[in-house]
Parts: C-alpha cells; sequence; structure tokens
C-alpha cells in the first residue's frame, strides 16, 4: 500500500489527511516515483480551499512539486531509468497528477534529473518557483544588464528566485515586503535594496534609487490596490508582470499613466511556460544551467513530515516563511 494526501471537501488544512491508496502504475508515457520531499504553493492552498482555476473532483489529490527516485516507467518513456533521482516541473492539472504522497505517478514530460549536488528537499524547491521568476523577467520581460527590476512578496520561494534570476541576468532586484521585519533577511538573500510597502513611500523610493527613471521591470505577485503605486514607480515602457493575487481588492488603475508611460501590464502564470514543449525545455536549460553554477540556489524555509501535512499548510498560509516550505516523505 501507499499512502497519499487527500481531501474529500474544500476548507482550510484541516481537511486533508493521509489516506492508503493501491501502489498505482505507469501507463504509456508515464513515470513512477517514490518520493523524498514535497515542495508547498500557494497553489495548493488555493486549490484545496476551492479558489483555484480549476475545480478538485472528490476525493481529490493534491500538488504539483516532489523529488525523490524513479522506481518504473510506462511503455515509450525514454531517457531516464528505475533508480534515476529526479524532481517535477508542475506542467499538468491536478485533477490529473496530483503527486503529494509516497508514491506517485507524472508523465514523462515532467519528470527531471536534477544536478547531484541538490539534496531532495532542495530539488522539491526548484521547479515551480525559479521557472515562474524566469518566465515573468526572461521570457516576457527581457529583463537586461543595468534594469531594475521591482519584486513583490519577496521573500517568497518566487520573490527570493526572482532576486537571483535578475543577479543572472545583470540586473538589479529590489525586493518588496509590507513591513521592515525581513529587511535583513531579504538583504542577506541577495536583494540590492529592500522598500517596505507599508512604511515607506514606494513611488519616492524608486524614484531615488533609479535617478528619477523609475523600474523597468516589476514582477508583482499582489495585485489589489498596491497596483496603483506599482504603475506610479514604473519607468517609460516598462513591464509590469502580474503573476499573483494575494490582495483581492478591485486594483486601482490610472490609465493615464500606463497611457503615456507605454506599458506593458500581463498577466502571466507558470503553465504559459511548462505546457509548451519549446518554451518548458528553454527554461529546464536556463535553471539548470544556474543550478549547476551556484548562480540559482533554492532556499528551504522550514520542513515537515509527512504526517504534518496539515501543520505544513497552515504555516504556508500563516505567511511568514522566507524560502519555501518542504514535507519530507520518510524512506521505506
Amino acid at each position: 500500500m501507499n499512502r497519499v494526501v487527500r481531501f474529500h471537501e474544500t476548507g482550510g488544512p484541516e481537511v486533508l489527511h493521509l489516506e492508503e491508496a493501491p501502489l498505482p502504475e505507469p501507463g504509456p508515457g508515464e513515470v513512477l516515483i517514490r518520493t523524498r520531499a514535497l515542495g508547498l504553493n500557494r497553489a495548493e492552498s488555493m486549490f484545496r480551499l476551492g479558489q483555484y482555476g480549476i475545480d478538485p473532483v472528490f476525493p481529490s489529490g493534491i500538488g504539483y512539486e516532489a523529488a525523490g527516485v524513479v522506481e518504473a516507467l510506462g511503455d515509450g518513456v525514454s531517457g531516464l531509468s528505475v533508480g534515476d533521482a529526479v524532481s517535477l516541473v508542475p506542467s499538468f492539472a491536478m485533477t490529473d497528477y496530483a503527486v503529494h504522497g509516497e508514491a506517485v505517478l507524472a508523465p514523462a514530460h515532467a519528470v527531471v534529473t536534477h544536478p547531484e549536488r541538490l539534496s531532495f528537499e532542495e530539488a522539491a524547491s526548484v521547479w515551480m518557483q525559479f521557472i515562474t521568476a524566469y518566465g515573468g523577467l526572461v521570457d516576457l520581460a527581457g529583463v537586461r544588464p543595468g534594469d531594475t527590476v521591482l519584486i513583490s512578496a519577496a521573500s517568497s520561494s518566487v520573490g527570493l528566485a526572482a532576486i537571483q534570476i535578475a543577479h543572472k541576468a545583470g540586473a538589479r532586484a529590489v525586493a518588496l515586503t509590507r513591513t521592515s521585519a525581513k529587511r535583513q533577511q531579504l538583504l542577506d538573500a541577495g536583494a540590492d535594496e529592500v522598500i517596505a510597502t507599508a512604511e515607506e513611500d514606494l513611488p519616492a523610493r524608486v524614484r531615488e534609487l533609479t535617478d528619477g527613471q523609475g523600474a523597468r521591470v516589476i514582477f508583482d505577485a499582489v495585485g489589489g490596490t498596491a497596483l496603483a503605486d506599482l504603475v506610479t514607480a514604473a519607468a517609460h515602457e516598462a513591464h509590469l508582470i502580474l503573476y499573483g493575487l494575494l490582495d483581492r481588492a478591485p486594483a486601482p488603475l490610472n490609465v493615464g499613466e500606463v497611457l503615456f508611460k507605454h506599458l506593458t501590464i500581463r498577466g502571466f502564470e507558470l503553465f504559459e511556460i511548462t505546457t509548451d514543449d519549446r518554451r518548458r525545455a528553454e527554461a529546464v536549460a536556463f535553471v539548470t544551467d544556474g543550478l549547476a553554477k551556484g548562480e540559482l540556489t533554492p532556499t528551504v524555509d522550514k520542513t515537515f513530515p509527512l504526517e504534518d501535512i496539515a501543520e505544513a499548510h497552515r504555516y504556508l498560509e500563516a505567511g511568514g516563511q522566507v524560502g519555501k516550505i518542504v514535507v519530507t516523505v520518510p524512506t521505506s
């Protein structure tokens, strides 16, 4: 038998349970993975709450990210071998493949052999955040040397990844955080500057940092009422990439600033990259190169044992983490 994380109704972390399930067998194009670590994301929390882009089908599994060892291969799978240490690129619906469990199936296109220097906990903390940051900053905004990049929710795993990717591209990373409580941690994580948006005048600080020019790239996970200040802080012909909705309040928008600054405001989600074979391959190559060179390093904030999956979700929703929350899976 095999334990998997399931829920039978939407709701808080308490709806999550570990349940026994038969060991699955991989079909054509599928890989069976014995997991060692599971990565948590806001997407799982939203899915569990019924606030995600797709609705769960009960009883529902959950989970986009995992790392472990290949246990079996389905017909037609090439480039992988039993015993390989692998991790998963989120490129499938959780209603098709849910990977938070002890032994899980995944489509072969989502399975990546990660650099050997990574632990399983680190490997479970790579693909969602680094490809999200890559997609917004590199693929869409074309970040380049000399750019100033504003990164909201900077202490999240995606925010920390964006700081590193901005640096890899030769840009300056300005971390945005609500209060100054995480200022030193963000500086230690590589941010060139930190702006506490509830304590400082964001547009004025950005003008100071850019000699009055504004930021050419803005990578925002918040939306809501803060969007107005981001538009004001934007440079002429800036790219404002919206990849999250932490604040669901209506977003004010100064249309005049958008018009006369020639701004590009673009909604973005990871699956634009990961469900396109060419763009996914380019993203994986970019991130793998950065990992191998030490330019990109995942940050694990805290780990929880699989038995404490509900508590891990509570910790995620409290929002105090700096980096990735990981659930560890015992070896049998």
